[in-house]
């Protein structure tokens, strides 16, 4: 850790959180027209509204500590919301892929008010302690909207299709399974590297291995039904899961970063594993069902222990930085 003050780390934090904030909207205001249900659509024009104001009030706090956003990172991060927005859209079943990104990117939005509300109190900024703890309830209770809403979302997503496609449309779910789970391990094979946190190593070295298996068990499932993996979904996601990890190497508060991703990431597989499971359903394929309700659960499980350690990532970023005497404004 460098020699930074606690308000120059907290500083960055809001930094990060605003960009966040600006990548939110890019995807909010594109979501409705993308949702496929009137009632989606509703939860996302709701969503906007709360987001432009979360905006503003991070821009504030920083404006408060003499600091604009940064014009760079913002617009890199818009850039992204963008792209995230296209690849729902590129999906054949938007709406449930538009849910499920969602899902996720909400996670890393709690993931990181929960730090910045650390970060905050070890500053002594009470302010902005109370404006991240309220975004964060906000933004949970976006996150559930979205949970409540996947049997919804594979509802649209498979609206128009006839019957007869539906096992096609597993199969593609499998093959998304599979491709996230390609993606997971790529993270995971770096994120204990990237860590320098033996407890943090020891959670994602865990996780890794049962990613791998989760890996196997789609696999199996995929060819079970007469498909395989997609070669080419694998590559990109691969390529994706690369990038991400990249990015937040390049941090220099790697831990809370990584923690912030991973956690997303896992809600990105609980959501894809939940309409999978809906997918199952559909066609009485009870064994799916069965791995999709296994993984899921220890998916669960690895989200669950990754918040526990909120605490610990923030305090590794900030165990050298000297606490200062410039007070926000």
């Amino acid at each position: 850790m460098s020699s930074e003050t606690v308000d120059e780390q907290l500083v960055k934090y809001l930094g990060d959180a605003h960009s966040i904030e600006e990548q939110a909207l890019q995807q909010l205001r594109g979501a409705p027209d993308a949702a496929g249900d009137p009632e989606l659509a509703a939860i996302f024009r709701e969503h906007l509204a709360e987001t432009e104001g979360h905006e503003r009030a991070i821009r504030r706090r920083l404006e408060a500590y003499g600091e604009g956003s940064s014009t760079l990172k913002d617009l890199l991060m818009r850039v992204g919301g963008a792209g995230f927005l296209l690849f729902a859209r590129a999906q054949p079943d938007t709406p449930g892929k538009l849910v499920a990104h969602a899902y996720s990117y909400e996670h890393l939005e709690l993931a990181a008010y929960e730090l910045l509300t650390r970060v905050a109190e070890r500053s002594g900024d009470r302010q902005t302690v109370e404006e991240a703890q309220r975004i964060r309830d906000e933004e949970r209770q976006m996150a559930d909207r979205l949970a409540a809403s996947f049997d919804r979302a594979v509802e649209a997503s498979l609206r128009e299709l006839d019957p007869d496609d539906l096992a096609e449309q597993l199969g593609k779910y499998l093959a998304d399974a599979h491709a996230i789970e390609k993606q997971a391990i790529q993270l995971l094979e770096r994120a204990p590297d990237a860590s320098d946190d033996a407890q943090l190593a020891d959670l994602f070295a865990e996780h890794l291995r049962e990613s791998r298996e989760h890996e196997r068990l789609i696999a199996e499932r995929l060819a079970a039904r007469g498909g395989d993996t997609s070669t080419l979904k694998d590559v990109a996601m691969r390529s994706g899961g690369l990038s991400w990890a990249t990015f937040f190497e390049s941090h220099p508060d790697t831990p809370g970063k990584l923690v912030a991703f991973a956690y997303a990431f896992e809600h990105l597989e609980i959501a894809a594993y939940e309409e999978l499971k809906r997918v199952a359903a559909r066609l009485d394929d009870a064994d799916t069902i069965r791995v999709a309700a296994d993984i899921l659960a220890e998916e669960r499980a690895a989200a669950a222990k990754l918040e526990t350690m909120f605490d610990r990532a923030a305090e590794l970023s900030l165990q050298e930085a000297p606490h200062s005497s410039v007070r926000a404004r």
